[in-house]
C-alpha cells in the first residue's frame, strides 16, 4: 500500500500536505506533526487500517430491531438523577466540566460511592490525581469508604482499558480525559486532540458492548472559552454533557445537563458546596428566598418564579437605592447582564414617573441565583419601586411578567406551571400580564392581570408617597 505524508495540526486535527509555522484553521504556532496516511483512505488517524470495532454488526432491518428498555443506574442524589433523566443508563457515556475547583472530581466519587454501596463495581482512573488524594477525599466526603470502589492512578488508556476487564466494572470514571493517551497513538501527547478522542472512542465501544454494556463517566477539562478542552466532537460522541457552574469560595452549584440522549436538554439541578462535598438542594424555592414574618417585612425585596431546566423555582429580587454624590450614578449586578438592568431603569423612569438619575442602584439575588429569563423583569423593577419608597411588599406576593419599552406587561411563556409553584409555597397573590393566565384550579393563590407598569404601581402602591 502507498502511503504520504501529511501534517496534522495538533490542536485542531486540521490536515496540510505542507508544514506551516501557523495554523490556518485554528491560528496555533507550531502544531503541526509529521504523520504517514496510506493513500486513497480518509479520516484515518496517522493512516492506519481500521480495526473491527465492537459495535459492528450485520444490516438489519429497522422494523426488525428489537427495542432494549434504557435500565437505569439509581445514585440516591435526587438533583443528578433528575438532571440525567431520571438516573444513569446503563450503557451510556457521559462527561462533565466545570472551572477549576467547580466540584467535577467530588460530585464523581459521590456517585462512584453511591453506585458501589448498592452493590454496583466502580473503577475510578485518575491521570491527574494520585490513588493516596483520592483515597483521602473519599474519606472526607463519603460516609464509608466501599469495597466495591477500585482506584488506578495512570495515564495510560491501554492499561485503563485493561483494568476494566480485570474489574468487570459496572461504572467507570475517567479524570479527566484529556489526560490519557493510547501507545498506538504515540508521539502524540496526553491532551491532543486525537489522542483525546481516539481514548474517548474507546470508552464508547466498551460502553456500547451489547454483551456486557458498561456506564462511562468522563471528566473534561474547562478551557478558557467556558467549553470542553479539545475538538467539540467530542460532545457529539457521548450521549449525555453536563457543565457544573460555580466558583471557588461560592457555595451554589448549578448541574446542567446541555446535551442528553436519554433525557431532557437543559434540566438544571442545585447543589450546596459544603465540607462533606456536595448538597443536593431538593427544594430550590426554599433556598432563593428568605422566610420572613409579616413583622419583618423589609423594603427592597421582591419575588418571581423563573424556570430553571423543566421545574418553576420562586426566586427573590433584593435592591438597594441610594442617594448619589457624583454625576454617574452606580449601576450594580452581579447576577444580571448591566445593559439589562440600565434599560429597566429608564423604563421605570419614562413609562413609571419614577426619577432615578441620581440614585444609585444595586440588584442581586437570593442564593446567587442568575436572571436569565425576562419573566424575572417585572420583580426587578418592584424590588426597586419599593426601595425607592420605603414600602415594603408582602412576602405572600410574587410578579411574573416581561415589561416592554412601551411599559405594557408582556407574557411569559410557562405560565401555569410558575403560578402552580406558587400555589403550591402558599403564596396569596400574583401579578402578571393581561390575558397572560389561563384559567388553572388553584388553592390559594389569586392572579390579578395588569396593563402596563402604571396599573401596576396603582394597584402595588395605591397610597405610598413618591
Amino acid at each position: 500500500m502507498k502511503t504520504k505524508t501529511v501534517f496534522v495540526c495538533s490542536e485542531c486535527g486540521y490536515k496540510s500536505l505542507k508544514w506551516a509555522g501557523r495554523c490556518t484553521t485554528c491560528g496555533a504556532w507550531n502544531s503541526f506533526e509529521e504523520r504517514e496516511e496510506i493513500k486513497g483512505q480518509r479520516g484515518q488517524a496517522f493512516g492506519k487500517a481500521p480495526a473491527k470495532s465492537s459495535l459492528a454488526q450485520s444490516v438489519t432491518r429497522l422494523s426488525e430491531v428489537e427495542i432494549v428498555g434504557d435500565e437505569r443506574l439509581l445514585t440516591g442524589i435526587a438533583e443528578f438523577d433528575r438532571v440525567m433523566g431520571g438516573g444513569i443508563v446503563r450503557d451510556s457515556v457521559t462527561i462533565i466540566t466545570s472551572p477549576p475547583g467547580g466540584g467535577k472530581s467530588t460530585l464523581s466519587l459521590m456517585v462512584a460511592g453511591k453506585l458501589a454501596k448498592s452493590g454496583k463495581r466502580v473503577l475510578y482512573a485518575s491521570g491527574e490525581e494520585s490513588d493516596s488524594q483520592i483515597k483521602s477525599r473519599a474519606d472526607r466526603i463519603l460516609e464509608k469508604v466501599e469495597e466495591n470502589i477500585w482506584i488506578l492512578a495512570d495515564t495510560s488508556m491501554d492499561r485503563t482499558l485493561e483494568a476494566i476487564l480485570e474489574v468487570d466494572a459496572d461504572f467507570i470514571i475517567l479524570d479527566s480525559i484529556q489526560t490519557f493517551a493510547l501507545a498506538e497513538f504515540y508521539p502524540s501527547r496526553a491532551g491532543n486532540p486525537t489522542q483525546t478522542m481516539e481514548c474517548a472512542s474507546a470508552l464508547v465501544q466498551s460502553a456500547k458492548n451489547k454483551a456486557r454494556p458498561r456506564a462511562v463517566f468522563m471528566i473534561g477539562q474547562m478551557n478558557k472559552n467556558d467549553e470542553i478542552a479539545g475538538l467539540r466532537a467530542l460532545e457529539h460522541l457521548v450521549d449525555t454533557v453536563l457543565v457544573l457552574e460555580g466558583e471557588g469560595a461560592e457555595e451554589l452549584r448549578s448541574l446542567i445537563a446541555t446535551k442528553n440522549r436519554f433525557g431532557s436538554t437543559g434540566e438544571m439541578g442545585f447543589f450546596s458546596m459544603t465540607e462533606k462535598g456536595l448538597s443536593s438542594i431538593d427544594n430550590p424555592s426554599e433556598y432563593f428566598m428568605t422566610k420572613r414574618h409579616k413583622e419583618d417585612a423589609v423594603s427592597g425585596s421582591a419575588l418571581t418564579v423563573l424556570r430553571e431546566g423543566s421545574r418553576a423555582v420562586v426566586a427573590e429580587i433584593e435592591s438597594l437605592v441610594s442617594n448619589s454624590f457624583t454625576p454617574y450614578p452606580l449601576r450594580i449586578s452581579e447576577n444580571m447582564k448591566k445593559d439589562t438592568l440600565n434599560t429597566l431603569l429608564s423604563v421605570l423612569e419614562q413609562r413609571g414617573g419614577l426619577k432615578l438619575y441620581d440614585k444609585n442602584v444595586v440588584v442581586k439575588t437570593t442564593g446567587g441565583l442568575y436572571l436569565k429569563e425576562q419573566a424575572a423583569s417585572l420583580a426587578v423593577l418592584m424590588s426597586i419601586v419599593s426601595g425607592v419608597k420605603d414600602v415594603p411588599l408582602p412576602s405572600d406576593w410574587a410578579f411574573i411578567a416581561d415589561v416592554g419599552l412601551t411599559g405594557e406587561l408582556k407574557k411569559i411563556p410557562a405560565m401555569e406551571g410558575r403560578i402552580r409553584e406558587l400555589d403550591r409555597m402558599g403564596f396569596t397573590k400574583v401579578f402578571v400580564a393581561a390575558e397572560a393566565a389561563r384559567k388553572v384550579k388553584l388553592d390559594n393563590l389569586e392572579v390579578i392581570e395588569c396593563k402596563n407598569l402604571l396599573h401596576l404601581l396603582g394597584v402595588v402602591f395605591p397610597k405610598a408617597k413618591k
